[in-house]
């Protein structure tokens, strides 16, 4: 049973390893894309919670714990938006005082 594995060459396995090259300006859009998308499903979130409190005031709806969900939901995302956003400022800001 043991001599009918075969054994890999070690260039097969490092081949499977080694990720896929891109170029930087496939990484760039690659990057652009997820935060458009991230930043349209935050969008869609926020227009949730304001249609469902209006809908709540209007009386069209009565399940509270859905509206607080959502306006939660919608808080937690801006939130995590706006900590990004200063995480990528203050990376920018430490790659600009790197002395070269």
């Amino acid at each position: 049973m043991i001599e009918s594995l075969k054994l890999q060459q070690p260039q097969q396995i490092a081949g499977a390893v080694q990720p896929k090259v891109t170029s930087a300006a496939e990484v760039t859009d690659q990057f652009e894309k997820f935060l458009s998308d991230a930043i349209a499903d935050l969008n869609t979130q926020q227009s949730t919670s304001d249609v469902m409190k209006e809908q709540f005031v209007k009386g069209e709806i009565s399940d509270v714990h859905q509206l607080m969900i959502a306006s939660e939901k919608a808080s937690l995302g801006l939130e995590l938006t706006v900590q990004v956003r200063n995480k990528v400022i203050e990376a920018y800001q430490e790659i600009m005082r790197t002395q070269i």
